[in-house]
């Protein structure tokens, strides 16, 4: 009997997320979550929704989250798309612009996720070890992938290095802003004056709404029209639409949480600089925690001791472990651990 998958779905080593462990016994440090709650606004507006209308479909185009999302950063609402998570966002950007061997290219170390959608599409991937966005202009890629800020290693990438790389390529520049609450690097302020760019946003991390798989796109009303061309047909639930309404609405809870997450942030990496581990300045809520060949070590170690943190067994990246952000509480154990380790 012949496969009942494609040649290229069966090449796949496919997408693998930070472990999930079920029980509380571990403090969660991989998958950088936020670790405050969300605004009480959103529970209520997701009671109200379940309560109201469930057997009908949601608006395709998750029209009203679409109008208070442009209401909120400054631009129309023919230039947002809503995404199932900014990971489907990504995944419809390949589908829309990317053809059978087409070049996608990004910089590495990133988000490991872009090789595996690339090769779903049976896009030629091009990687590019570096920080510079800049060094992807001569790559010839349909589709090149700016994660902003970085994960896994933090930093920022300014708007204009991201304007710049716009004007000298002829494909779609991606913006993939998951971390972006958490930092001060945006391009999103170049939405409508650059064409061929795409500002990915998504509420998974500084709005705390991981759980309810929601991102938000922005671009040139074109170019959003011809992407909601292949996304499925009401790829938003009802809920998700109501929770991104409620947390948009509730802005001062999401600022508040992202506060708090950066000053520990910074206390932490102090505190981890002093015990001898290279720690590079965050624009996300994580920290790369560089230590060398001891990586896999620490993470065992800390494994071990109840907190789990990530580790990444690939090229570039052997030499530390990334770090979330969690409570004080959380980074307290974590930094006991850490600093006995060294």
């Amino acid at each position: 009997m012949k496969p009942l998958v494609t040649d290229r779905v069966g090449a796949l080593a496919g997408y693998t997320p930070g472990e999930q462990p079920r029980g509380g016994r571990l403090i969660k440090l991989n998958t950088n979550e936020n670790p405050y709650p969300p605004s009480g606004r959103i529970a209520e507006a997701v009671a109200r929704a379940a309560g109201e209308g469930l057997e009908l479909y949601p608006s395709a185009m998750a029209d009203e989250l679409r109008e208070r999302a442009a209401s909120h950063y400054g631009v129309r609402a023919e230039q947002v798309l809503a995404g199932n998570g900014s990971d489907e966002i990504l995944s419809i950007c390949l589908r829309a612009c990317v053809d059978v061997g087409d070049r996608v290219a990004y910089t590495t170390p990133t988000y490991s996720l872009y090789r595996t959608l690339c090769e779903i599409a049976g896009a030629e991937v091009v990687e590019v070890p570096s920080r510079f966005c800049a060094d992807l202009a001569d790559t010839g890629a349909r589709v090149c992938f700016v994660c902003n800020p970085n994960s896994p290693l933090g930093y920022g990438v300014p708007a204009a290095e991201i304007e710049a790389l716009a004007g000298s390529v002829d494909g779609l520049v991606v913006s993939d802003e998951a971390y972006v609450d958490f930092g001060d690097t945006s391009a999103i302020g170049l939405v409508g004056k650059v064409p061929n760019l795409l500002v990915v946003r998504t509420f998974s991390k500084s709005f705390s709404l991981a759980g309810a798989r929601l991102g938000l796109a922005f671009a040139d009303a074109g170019l959003i029209a011809e992407l909601a061309k292949v996304k499925d047909s009401y790829n938003v639930s009802r809920l998700a639409i109501a929770a991104g309404v409620a947390a948009l609405d509730d802005h001062e809870t999401m600022v508040s949480s992202v506060a708090r997450v950066r000053a520990t942030r910074e206390r932490v990496a102090g505190r981890l600089r002093e015990g001898g581990y290279d720690v590079p300045d965050s624009s996300a809520n994580f920290l790369w925690v560089g230590c060398g060949d001891g990586a896999r070590d620490l993470y065992q170690s800390l494994r071990q001791g109840g907190v789990l943190v990530r580790y990444f067994d690939a090229e570039g990246l052997r030499g530390g472990v990334r770090v979330t952000i969690g409570t004080d509480e959380h980074m307290d154990r974590f930094l006991e651990l850490a600093l006995a380790a060294r």
